[in-house]
């Protein structure tokens, strides 16, 4: 962790195993001088670098299957993560060990940090490390001077939105608050607006939200008049793009948190804290033919849905019933 430690673990490599050869680097080095070790690193001339965290990231040598982490508890969760990844890089099995002088050294959250990056062991897993970091260091504060700044770094639209839900949340008002939740659609089929279509990317990102900012059939409807209008027939994307945001518009209002389709159904996933009755939802279940309830809680539809138009038409459909219980 600092440069003060490297005299002392080099007499150690020394005086203990003199039959290997080490090189050291830091990051107060030229840089043509680290060039120079890590290529001969590299080409197998050491069979030891010794170094501080400037390894952390870039560096890909297959042949480095071994990493001692001196003064684990001084590196954050991210950087022992990063540093981990640093070996294990071809098809030979690698190790990665994390030291501490003494437990009663390092801090609780040191303790918890190991703890956390011992339990994440699987591919995949930089998303929960990401989340596992947030909580532990905070989201910052966006809005106040002690880190990013003023209103003027965020945008007056996503201050004002922040706003109303801080208001909201003091108020009680559940209305408001549930606005934040964004249901998923995942029905198989591309969604987006082609750049041969509109080919101007700030048109295209402006449509774009126009499009997130729709709020009912009536102005999607005119929306797509207006697409046709100005850019020719609409593209297979943006009409599945329109029907996405509909399904959308359905799932908020029948308090859907997600919905899946497949070859051979749909799975829909209610938003729980939103329904006040739960007899509503089983109602829909007992009088539509073809629904039951799965034991993780979720609604399958079953259905042929082998073609994308078969899966819009079930998920409105589907929507739709919900929202009429």
């Amino acid at each position: 962790p600092r440069i003060a430690d490297l005299p002392k673990l080099e007499a150690f490599l020394s005086e203990d195993v003199p039959e290997i050869k080490y090189v050291i680097a830091h990051g107060q080095m030229p840089g043509r001088d680290l060039e120079d070790i890590m290529t001969a690193f590299y080409d197998g001339q050491y069979d030891v670098l010794l170094s501080t965290s400037i390894i952390e990231s870039g560096i890909d040598i297959p042949s480095a299957n071994t990493m001692i982490v001196y003064r684990a508890d001084r590196f954050g969760l991210s950087q022992l993560y990063q540093m981990r990844g640093r070996v294990g890089r071809s098809k030979i099995r690698a190790y990665a060990y994390l030291t501490m002088p003494d437990e009663h050294v390092a801090t609780a959250g040191a303790l918890r940090r190991l703890k956390i990056l011992q339990s994440l062991d699987t591919l995949g897993a930089g998303f929960t490390l990401a989340s596992h970091d947030l909580d532990m260091r905070g989201g910052g504060n966006p809005l106040g001077e002690e880190q990013s700044g003023y209103i003027k770094d965020v945008g007056v639209e996503l201050y004002q939105h922040m706003l109303e839900e801080a208001v909201a949340e003091l108020r009680d008002d559940k209305d408001v608050k549930d606005q934040s939740w964004s249901p998923s659609v995942n029905l198989g089929v591309a969604v987006l607006i082609p750049d041969h279509y509109i080919q101007d990317l700030n048109l295209r990102l402006a449509t774009y939200r126009r499009i997130s900012e729709i709020e009912d059939d009536q102005a999607s409807e005119a929306l797509a008049a207006e697409l046709i209008d100005r850019f020719g027939t609409l593209p297979l994307e943006v009409s599945s793009l329109l029907n996405v945001m509909k399904i959308k518009r359905l799932c908020r209002k029948a308090q859907v948190s997600k919905i899946d389709a497949g070859p051979r159904g749909l799975v829909v996933s209610m938003r729980h804290e939103g329904i006040s009755d739960p007899s509503i939802i089983l109602n829909a279940i007992t009088q539509n033919r073809g629904w039951r309830l799965r034991p993780d809680q979720t609604i399958f539809v079953s259905g042929q849905l082998e073609k994308a138009e078969t899966r819009v038409k079930l998920a409105v459909k589907t929507l739709r019933a919900l929202c009429s219980e």
